[in-house]
């Protein structure tokens, strides 16, 4: 299981999550966005449909067919549309996040203390490969 941290830098999560979203969808994987509440939901559905030439299918999760949907968007790390790939942008790492194949946590320097934890928590654990990545020069270096 891979997990990355995203350090965020002048990007905002709504367009990184945009970013991931993407290629994922390109090489035919799912993906579920956990949020924290509602309003940050809202926010990123009208990012991923406003992402250019890019179309995005995806769908708040709790509708009838969140089974089909390759992005699901959800407060919940549960996955009914069977994504293998996580993306935390509610700013606190959730442990139900080790069940899939690649976890993409998300924070910004607000969130630099909890993020330390959740590396440090996942430091030895069986199975567990950690990459950091800070944005730089308009792009990502990976860290760590």
């Amino acid at each position: 299981m891979r997990v990355d941290f995203y350090q965020l830098g002048g990007a905002s999560i709504d367009s990184v999550l945009a970013a991931i979203a993407a290629r994922l969808q390109q090489e035919q994987q799912r993906l579920l966005i956990v949020a924290s509440d509602e309003a940050a939901l809202a926010r990123l559905d009208r990012q991923l449909w406003d992402t250019g030439s890019t179309f995005l299918p995806h769908a708040t999760a709790g509708g009838v067919d969140d089974a089909r949907q390759p992005i699901l968007l959800s407060t919940t790390p549960d996955a009914p549309n069977l994504a293998r790939n996580i993306a935390i942008a509610a700013g606190a790492w959730r442990e139900a996040a080790l069940a899939f194949d690649r976890a993409f946590f998300l924070f910004d320097e607000g969130q630099l203390e909890p993020a330390r934890l959740a590396w440090k928590l996942l430091s030895g654990r069986d199975g567990v490969e950690r990459n950091y990545w800070a944005q730089e020069g308009g792009g990502w270096a990976q860290r760590g």
